[in-house]
């Protein structure tokens, strides 16, 4: 059985800047302020002598009982700002990552083992062989990791990881790695949604301001999302048939590119300013729902017609109006939902998050309509475990742990995730 993967950015062209950032935390430290010395006055009596000498005394007692409490305040201070280090896990699918996130806005370290070239020749992941791929890389990730961030083990505040959605064996793997440290480690366990992470991963790089609109755009997700506030998910659209990376990944096959597709199409659409007029799927007036298996069935038909009646269709045409008709169906109804609930940002997420095309359009959508776009870096569109752990901040914060009897769960939703 072969699944269908988020889409890979491969193109130089396309990669944004680093998602890491050094933010350096300073401690509170108490002030302490010293009494002036006193010293009797010329010609004063015994009495007013011992009288002075005595306040001095009292003076300094009580100097230094506000010197003890001021320092005390300090060290409080300090140790309530000792930053919050979340070792994160990530193995829903192909890629074997793990990072350690402070805060959850800093990056310390995000490594990251693809299967790509594994599942290259099979045209899609082999759920089996993931799962293998996984348990052989998982501890060699945790420990490039801890070496990467200069971080031991004993400075870890909790472990997340990836609880769903996902393939259940990929899953099972960082499940069980980070059941196990978290008991070893005696920190709290954070079970964290994977869309959550992809959407998070954005707040690595600037803050996210709410309300706003998420569009998440991957192999196995196309969702557009309203974000009352921060950690409040509401699915306000959805694909009704093949997600959007998946759609591309099938018309690449149908040209002959390798996989995974969607940097191949997205490569070769810029290469023509000539595209074939291909659908737009709009659906109900007011949906928000989203549908691209038509849009595939009208690119495979035009090539069956095309080989039929012996002649060849540039392959670059395809894919520019391939694209073109994806995107402006995201960006339509992207555009309409942040005008709709009145959003402060259009949040792009997940894996086709990386492609040129997609990008542009939306830049120029929300340039006309004055909207602010918050686009992650390349590295970070893709699956990584960076995202993981800045989306596990929001348990973090509510200290809202996950039970050591945590099981994966490949359907999860992410209003389950924020209920539990």
């Amino acid at each position: 059985m072969v699944m269908h993967k988020d889409e890979r950015a491969s193109d130089p062209l396309t990669a944004g800047a680093g998602g890491k950032r050094d933010h350096q935390q300073s401690a509170a430290v108490g002030g302490v302020s010293h009494a002036a010395e006193r010293k009797p006055t010329a010609g004063a009596s015994s009495n007013d002598a011992d009288s002075q000498l005595k306040s001095t005394a009292d003076s300094g007692s009580s100097n230094d009982a506000q010197h003890q409490l001021t320092s005390g305040s300090g060290n409080t201070r300090e140790h309530q700002k000792k930053p919050v280090r979340i070792l994160a896990i990530e193995t829903s699918c192909d890629e074997t990552s793990v990072a350690i996130v402070e805060d959850g806005r800093r990056m310390l370290a995000n490594v990251v083992s693809s299967q790509v070239d594994i599942h290259e020749k099979y045209g899609g992941v082999v759920p089996e062989i993931a799962s293998r791929k996984h348990v052989e890389t998982i501890t060699v990730m945790l420990e490039e990791a801890l070496q990467q961030a200069d971080t031991s083990l004993d400075e870890i505040s909790a472990v997340a990881v990836t609880q769903g959605p996902g393939l259940v064996g990929s899953l099972l793997v960082g499940v069980v790695a980070a059941k196990t440290l978290a008991l070893a480690l005696d920190v709290p366990l954070i079970g964290t949604h994977h869309i959550a992470g992809h959407i998070y991963a954005n707040e690595l790089v600037q803050p996210l301001e709410y309300p706003l609109v998420a569009l998440v755009v991957s192999g196995g997700h196309t969702e557009l999302i309203h974000m009352p506030a921060r950690g409040e998910f509401r699915i306000i659209g959805q694909t009704r048939d093949d997600a959007v990376g998946e759609a591309y990944d099938k018309v690449a096959r149908a040209l002959g590119l390798p996989y995974p597709g969607g940097p191949h199409i997205d490569r070769l659409a810029q290469m023509t300013d000539d595209p074939l007029e291909l659908p737009r799927a709009w659906l109900e007036q007011d949906s928000y729902d989203f549908s691209f298996s038509g849009l595939k069935s009208a690119v495979l038909n035009v090539l069956n017609q095309t080989k039929m009646r012996g002649e060849v269709i540039p392959p670059a045409r395809v894919a520019r109006g391939f694209q073109e008709s994806v995107c402006d169906v995201l960006a339509e109804k992207a555009m309409r939902a942040v005008q709709e609930f009145g959003a402060r940002q259009l949040v792009l997420a997940g894996g086709v998050a990386a492609n040129r095309g997609l990008r542009t359009v939306l830049a120029e959508r929300c340039a006309q309509a004055g909207m602010q776009l918050v686009v992650p870096p390349i590295e970070l569109c893709t699956d990584n475990a960076a995202m993981i752990g800045a989306a596990a901040y929001l348990k973090w914060e509510r200290q809202s742990f996950t039970p050591l009897d945590m099981k994966a769960k490949p359907l999860f939703t992410l209003e389950e995730w924020m209920n539990e």
